[in-house]
């Protein structure tokens, strides 16, 4: 059971700690994050602290202070499981150059991407991939 108390622990400190990274790489104020949130200074000082562990609606508010992806501070506080994705969202992801909201900017582009050239992947995947590993054909 401690265990558990614990590991709530844990995401209450991870989360303060990471919300704390994005304010200073974003280059603003406790109070000026408190204000872009709608929360108090005080409270927003607790949660980076890691005494208090905040709400998916809080959490909202605090991405939104930060021009973040809710997602990022999702995953981050445990609510929820880090999205597959393969070897460029894990790369995008794990860079530590880029910010939260440089990382996810990448990635919507690349997933709008993926999604555009998923019916011509569709088509190749038929006749005209065939015809390319047995040579061409011709008509006679």
């Amino acid at each position: 059971m401690n265990e558990a108390i614990d590991k709530v622990a844990d995401l209450g400190r991870d989360i303060g700690e990471y919300i704390r990274q994005q304010r200073n790489q974003a280059k603003i104020s406790l109070r000026q994050l408190a204000k872009r949130a709608g929360v108090s200074n005080p409270y927003l000082s607790q949660i980076e602290r890691g005494l208090r562990k905040p709400s998916a609606e809080i959490l909202q508010q605090i991405a939104k202070g930060l021009r973040i992806s809710a997602e990022a501070l999702y995953v981050q506080a445990g609510i929820l499981d880090l999205p597959a994705g393969g070897a460029v969202v894990d790369a995008v992801r794990a860079d530590p150059e880029l910010t939260e909201r440089q990382k996810q900017v990448l990635l919507d582009v690349y997933e709008s991407f993926r999604r555009e050239n998923k019916p011509a992947r569709s088509t190749v995947a038929g006749s005209d991939v065939d015809s390319e590993k047995t040579g061409p054909h011709t008509e006679e």
